[in-house]
């Protein structure tokens, strides 16, 4: 069961204390910056969790401001949509509210999931992207999201939520480069017979990101998987391609398109 820490209290809380009881995750953004992007991320990570856990699950963005800009700085780092909160009612069913807000910033009743702050780099200290002096998401989101915009997610999903994040060249770098060599890993192992994922390594998953929702657990775990000689390529594969559901990297992309 995905227990989460209620930032009002500062005790973990069941996301999902009902079984088969409607959960609703709002994402708190009150404008176009990279905090409020990575509260997006967070809550897009948080629904993906609860749909593996088997939990009824919807999402709804609050926001006031820049709702067109921030709607298509989600869709580019792969948020799956969420609906206008000011237009929905309360959810059929519905059991637990999951406010998921950048830190410091208040939020209606119900479970508050902070998210620490974002410091983006200028144009200029993006590595091998384009400059987009005129793009409609701003300077410190438009070259970000320029080019593949899962290096940007890896790079945030790299630190846990309640961590202050600086994206720097050179952690951009290094998630480009993850990024590239998972891809082809997966494409490779694609081509060797399906094996399931193991039962250890689901567990260890699972234990990951059902424990305040430690993504750089789960990252971990694929790290463990990448190198592990025990294992065969098929679960290898198969072990991807399950955790790619919470990730949203797109670690498939590259299937059949190596010689």
């Amino acid at each position: 069961m995905l227990r989460i820490i209620d930032a009002g209290t500062g005790e973990p809380v069941e996301a999902a204390p009902a079984r088969r009881g409607l959960t609703r995750v709002e994402a708190h953004a009150p404008g176009l910056d990279p905090t409020a992007l990575r509260v997006l991320l967070v809550a897009d990570v948080l629904v993906r969790a609860l749909e593996l856990g088997g939990t009824p699950v919807w999402g709804l963005l609050a926001g006031e401001r820049q709702r067109t800009e921030l709607r298509a700085a989600a869709t580019a780092l792969g948020v799956r949509p969420l609906e206008d909160r000011t237009t929905a009612g309360p959810g059929l069913g519905e059991r637990q509210v999951l406010h998921v807000v950048a830190e410091g910033v208040a939020a209606p009743e119900g479970v508050r999931v902070a998210v620490a702050a974002v410091e983006a780099p200028g144009e200029r200290e993006v590595p091998g992207e384009r400059e987009v002096p005129d793009s409609p998401l701003g300077p410190s989101l438009g070259p970000l999201l320029d080019g593949d915009p899962a290096v940007l997610r890896l790079a945030l999903l790299s630190r846990r939520r309640s961590e202050p994040v600086r994206l720097e060249a050179g952690g951009l770098d290094e998630a480009r480069r993850t990024l590239d060599r998972w891809r082809r890993a997966v494409a490779e192992w694609a081509r060797q017979p399906s094996r399931p994922v193991p039962d250890e390594v689901r567990a260890r998953l699972r234990a990951a990101w059902e424990d305040d929702l430690d993504v750089p657990g789960v990252l971990r775990v694929l790290r463990w998987v990448e190198g592990e000689p025990e294992l065969p390529d098929g679960a290898r594969f198969e072990t991807y391609v399950h955790a790619d559901r919470l990730l949203g990297l797109d670690l498939a992309r590259d299937l059949g398109a190596l010689p």
